[in-house]
């Protein structure tokens, strides 16, 4: 008898577990809120080379990217003025090859650099992925890694 409680005891935990993790939060989104939109459009387009996707409300102050299967990335036009962020707040992307995504940065002459600010040099995190970062016309910062996940 104890054996039976204890049994559904754990069906129940693993059962609520399972169900709570299928309800976990994930991205949707990440909005910026930038000073110039087309700036910032051509810098996600053409740089990061994100894909544009339709935004509904065709105001001419919002450009939407496509990031991930289920994510995206919403520039807001608005902001008053270009701050100054520091690199411990960043959106970090992955991409198959840095070598290939870090060259192509040359070609556009687009400043890059490893976590201390060294020029043009990837940085080693302690499991192994290789990583840059860089900053978009508004100061936000942008890691690229070749995390394999």
């Amino acid at each position: 008898m104890r054996f039976k409680k204890v049994l559904f005891l754990l069906l129940g935990i693993l059962t609520s577990a399972t169900v709570f993790a299928q309800n976990a939060p994930t991205t949707d989104h990440i909005a910026l809120y930038v000073k110039d939109l087309n700036k910032s459009a051509a810098f996600y387009k053409d740089v990061m080379q994100l894909e544009v996707i339709p935004e509904p409300f065709h105001d001419g102050k919002h450009v939407w990217f496509r990031t991930g299967e289920h994510s995206q990335l919403h520039i807001i036009q608005g902001a008053a003025a270009v701050y100054d962020h520091d690199i411990n707040t960043h959106i970090a992307y992955h991409v198959n090859d840095l070598k290939t995504f870090t060259d192509h940065l040359d070609k556009l002459n687009v400043k890059y650099g490893n976590w201390k600010g060294d020029s043009k040099s990837p940085q080693l995190r302690p499991d192994g992925v290789k990583q840059v970062y860089l900053q978009d016309p508004d100061n936000f910062w942008i890691e690229v890694n070749d995390d394999k996940f």
